[in-house]
């Protein structure tokens, strides 16, 4: 039996999606004497993606079998798992079936798992170059590529008259201002942290279920040494940072394809992508913080950096703002230029970060070197992290993929309006009580009570500047690189 790779495809109501997937799997050149078999598992669906997988099947040559999931609680990793089990066997089995000597010969010829979201395409010549990678040594657990978001087409260029415009609204392919400046935000995101990894030499803490192709000898470690049913567990909402925190902790390697390219859809409005930044960030401190799974990566003081980073963003921003309304209210506030500094140095890195995003606009780079969108995108990331560690403090223990799910699909709604008309209503009476009181905080007695928490705050507010001033400095080095995201 010839060697081949199998390809595990987990799609919940993705038949608006899955034949561009199966179609990019379509356009893939294969190693010499390597097959591609494909298992679509529609995991209780509800809609036609089965007919629609099959048929996408057949269109584009491949061999693709759609296993059909029902009461699965389990979601993408029941999922996985299942498809895991239909070539590996299914431990928990009462009955203890053997497997055939078909099944057995069919067992040792996979050798690659490619496991992809119903969501994602991967470029021309991917999978050649993921196999390349995993094959170029022997302790490669996994391989993946680069993700890059796919950018709505402009939704103006559609005719209302089109018979078919709700239709093609409705599929995603199209979106407004507003969704195609939140798909490159991520796209500048996702290139940063990209970016970042290969110049630490292309090792990953994470590698991405969007597409990445595993080792069968790696996952079947994991299943061993942790007793498991299958690969990929259900005790954490990032499911796959956690098999690649296991796969480090037995010795295997967890790389990024530096050639290898994966186009994804992003959420395109602030509900959705609050709701999945919240699962994302809320399952990696949940994994730096557990005791229970025992699982650290070689990563570890990587993420507590970014932790802090984000705390000290957070307090730059409250302290400047705080110090600065004081300072004026009370009429105490001298512009020195060197506050410059830090907003040179923020302006350049997103400029270099806006040209090095595969596919930028010039729209893009112009609002990244004016920190107009850097600076919003940060302060959403910013209430994310606040609610991320409320909640980590509290008892309640959210279900991160219903909320994201809920938000995707519409169910839910957000409090971005609400939010926005309070925080107006707090500065518009914040400056009418400042313009009413305005003798009391100017007179003598009031700026000499002030003065001192004035000047200790900003002398902080300095001491943070100059770390955040260095760490931009240090990723701006960095970037000098030849690495593209």
């Amino acid at each position: 039996m010839k060697p081949r790779i199998a390809a595990f495809i987990p799609a919940h109501n993705e038949e608006k999606s899955i034949r561009d997937c199966l179609a990019g799997l379509g356009d893939q050149s294969l190693p010499s004497g390597v097959e591609l078999d494909v298992f679509v598992i529609a995991d209780n669906c509800t809609d036609r993606t089965k007919d629609v997988a099959e048929l996408a099947g057949m269109e584009f040559g491949l061999n693709v079998e759609v296993i059909v999931t029902k009461n699965n609680k389990q979601r993408k990793v029941g999922a996985l798992n299942s498809a895991w089990k239909g070539i590996y066997g299914d431990i928990l089995d009462l009955y203890h079936t053997e497997l055939t000597e078909y099944q057995m010969m069919y067992q040792q010829s996979v050798k690659a798992i490619l496991g992809m979201d119903a969501d994602s395409r991967l470029a021309p010549g991917a999978l050649a170059y993921l196999w390349d990678g995993l094959m170029s040594g022997r302790n490669i657990g996994g391989v993946m590529a680069k993700y890059t978001m796919r950018m709505p087409k402009k939704k103006s260029l559609l005719s209302k008259d089109d018979t078919h415009y709700e239709e093609k609204i409705a599929s995603g392919e199209y979106g407004g201002p507003i969704a195609r400046w939140w798909t490159h935000q991520q796209k500048q995101d996702m290139a940063s942290w990209l970016l970042d990894l290969q110049y630490h030499g292309g090792s990953t803490y994470v590698l991405g279920g969007q597409a990445t192709l595993f080792r069968p000898e790696a996952l079947q470690d994991i299943v061993d040494e942790n007793k498991l049913d299958g690969p990929w567990q259900n005790e954490s909402d990032v499911e796959d940072m956690l098999l690649t925190w296991q796969l480090q902790k037995s010795g295997w390697k967890t790389l990024i394809s530096p050639h290898a390219r994966c186009f994804v859809d992003a959420m395109r409005n602030y509900h959705s992508y609050r709701e999945q930044r919240n699962k994302w960030k809320s399952g990696t401190v949940n994994l730096l913080t557990s005791k229970d799974l025992k699982v650290k990566t070689r990563h570890t003081g990587r993420l507590w950096r970014s932790q802090a980073k984000m705390f000290i963003d957070l307090i730059v921003r409250v302290l400047f703002v705080t110090l600065l309304a004081l300072s004026l209210a009370t009429d105490q506030y001298t512009w020195n230029w060197i506050w410059l500094t830090p907003v040179v140095l923020a302006s350049l890195l997103n400029m270099i970060l806006a040209l090095k995003t595969p596919m930028h606009r010039p729209i893009d780079v112009i609002l990244a070197t004016l920190l107009i969108s850097p600076e919003i995108y940060l302060w959403v990331n910013l209430i994310t992290f606040i609610q991320v560690w409320l909640e980590k403090l509290s008892a309640n223990k959210k279900d991160g993929w219903a909320s994201q799910y809920a938000a995707e699909s519409g169910k839910t709604r957000s409090k971005l309006t609400q939010g926005v008309l309070l925080f107006i209503l707090f500065v518009t009476a914040s400056t009418f009580a400042c313009i009413h009181f305005r003798d009391t905080l100017t007179s003598p007695t009031t700026q000499a009570a002030i003065k001192p928490y004035l000047m200790s705050g900003w002398i902080v507010l300095t001491y943070l500047t100059i770390l955040e001033s260095l760490i931009m400095l240090y990723q701006i080095w960095t970037l000098r690189g030849q690495h593209k995201a």
